[in-house]
């Protein structure tokens, strides 16, 4: 495996109606061999991707006691506003049957975040700076946040074509979008302190609600595990104007094993270009994407048969994700 074996989806066909199944079996192809798949003309312009780029730069540029006016609160369970290097602690956990047990103990993670969901959240309401900081990041981070659920529920309508379901079938279950979007930085950092294993940019480890939109700056770093030789990690690339979309622990689940859930994790990019041995400040946006935690669900219908049976008894999303929020971090 490489980088460059993992497949391209040129989504414009699914989009446009011209070639919906063959966008959607190439789609779930390449789910179920990698667990992700990079896919171009996803329905949001490369300008406005750029506009949430620059927008999160000149947050992460702000004072950090600017900052740190919207922290995130201490509760592993609170996903929301500013959490500054080094606040959350990135452990892997292995998920067995209902539980989540704790797999290894990972490398400080050099990173600083900002989170935010939908306005009407009870749970986890939104943090943000005074309105006289920064006049037009809220809005702007809630616009983008939104389009980012139209691609996904995109997504999801081809992943469903590609199980042989009804298209709106995995939508329906994604109806209140319990979703997080995630501006993340990467300060500079020496590069021998990567190479050493001293520290990450974030550490291994998968993510665990459905899945997650990731759009990337052109820094590189990010890797993914070969799915056929544990602890062998291939690098993702950034390609201009794509996202990578990988699959996450509970989509695993609910495809009975038939998805994978890959590992993943961001050191120092093959060809990295250290300036006085540093490497650059990098940038991602990820878009974490859950069903809606008000439901149970059982196993995707297809999935499993009397020679091939169900693996895992229905589950509560709600409680699934909050329990590896919990467990997690």
């Amino acid at each position: 495996m490489s980088s460059h074996s993992v497949p391209i989806v040129d989504f414009a066909p699914f989009l446009d109606g011209s070639a919906k199944q063959q966008a959607a079996d190439q789609l779930l192809g390449s789910f179920k061999s990698y667990g992700l798949v990079y896919i171009t003309n996803f329905g949001i312009p490369a300008g406005e991707v750029q506009e949430m780029f620059d927008w999160s730069k000149r947050f992460f540029a702000l004072p950090q006691a600017t900052k740190m006016l919207a922290p995130r609160p201490d509760s592993g369970v609170h996903h929301r506003g500013y959490a500054f290097p080094d606040q959350e602690k990135v452990s892997q956990l292995l998920d067995s049957g209902d539980s989540a047990t704790e797999a290894d103990t990972s490398l400080p993670s050099v990173k600083e975040s900002f989170d935010i969901g939908r306005e009407d959240d009870d749970l986890m309401p939104n943090i943000w700076l005074p309105d006289h900081i920064l006049p037009g990041f809220k809005e702007s981070c809630l616009a983008f946040y939104w389009k980012c659920y139209e691609v996904e529920k995109n997504i999801l309508r081809a992943l469903a074509l590609g199980f042989g379901l009804e298209e709106e079938w995995l939508v329906k279950h994604h109806r209140m979008p319990d979703n997080g979007l995630r501006l993340q930085h990467y300060p500079s950092v020496a590069l021998e302190s990567v190479l050493t294993n001293k520290v990450a940019r974030i550490s291994n480890h998968t993510d665990f609600a459905t899945l997650t939109i990731l759009f990337q700056d052109n820094v590189g770093g990010l890797e993914f595990e070969d799915p056929n030789e544990s602890g062998r990690f291939w690098p993702a690339p950034p390609i201009p104007n794509s996202i990578i979309v990988n699959a996450a622990d509970f989509l695993r689940r609910w495809s009975n094993d038939t998805i994978r859930s890959p590992m993943h994790g961001v050191r120092s990019p093959p060809d990295a270009v250290a300036r006085d041995g540093m490497l650059p400040d990098r940038y991602s946006i990820p878009y974490f994407c859950a069903a809606d935690f008000s439901t149970v669900v059982d196993t995707i219908p297809g999935t499993w048969s009397a020679d091939y049976p169900k693996k895992y008894e229905p589950v509560s999303v709600g409680e699934y994700v909050m329990k590896r929020l919990y467990d997690g971090y």
